[in-house]
């Protein structure tokens, strides 16, 4: 029994393992830490990179009067060549003309005859869908938006499916999405023909 006392004294004594012991707690926080900051660095860029992709999606778009079908590809894969070098399979971006039929109006309409809706890799917003305006935008204290009625606004959306390389199995995927509401600039309507 002494021996068995002697021994555990000993082992409660002992200092030669302790930082080894310490090292293997603590490297799977760091390790997962440092994957972490990856994927949130990763995913914080391409968020920057779907902003101004919106972005140039409206300004490429103001400046038309018309635009084809042939235009209207290009106006849409800008946006792909903005995301690069991330990949554009997991984009989607939808390009539409929507109006506004009155003042102090909160939502706008993809109209039957002047409104369209364009999409790559998504899905076009429907003849007679709504979208909700911005706060700012749809109020009546708002700076005037529109001269006169019917209004038209274009409305660019761009979402981008992020998968994290190694938080996948705690997130799964991740939409990073952003929308733009814009005034077209050399006329009330943009019109959309086919070549």
């Amino acid at each position: 029994m002494a021996r068995a006392a002697s021994l555990y004294r000993r082992f409660l004594a002992s200092t030669r393992a302790v930082a080894a012991i310490e090292f293997a707690a603590i490297t799977p926080v760091f390790l997962l830490l440092f994957l972490g900051s990856i994927d949130a660095a990763r995913a914080i860029s391409i968020y920057m990179k779907v902003r101004a992709a919106t972005y140039v999606l409206g300004a490429i778009t103001n400046q038309y009067s018309t635009i084809h079908d042939t235009d209207m590809q290009s106006i849409l894969g800008a946006t792909t060549v903005v995301l690069s070098p991330y990949p554009s399979g997991p984009v989607s971006v939808v390009l539409s003309q929507v109006s506004i039929s009155a003042a102090g109006q909160t939502t706008a309409t993809v109209c039957n005859s002047t409104c369209w809706s364009d999409t790559l890799n998504g899905t076009a917003l429907a003849t007679g869908a709504t979208v909700t305006l911005p706060a700012g935008l749809a109020s009546a204290t708002a700076p005037t938006t529109c001269q006169s009625y019917p209004c038209y606004l274009l409305y660019g959306q761009v979402q981008y499916t992020y998968t994290p390389m190694f938080g996948y199995f705690v997130t799964g995927t991740i939409a990073l999405s952003d929308s733009l509401f814009v005034t077209p600039r050399n006329v009330t309507a943009i019109t959309r023909t086919s070549p």
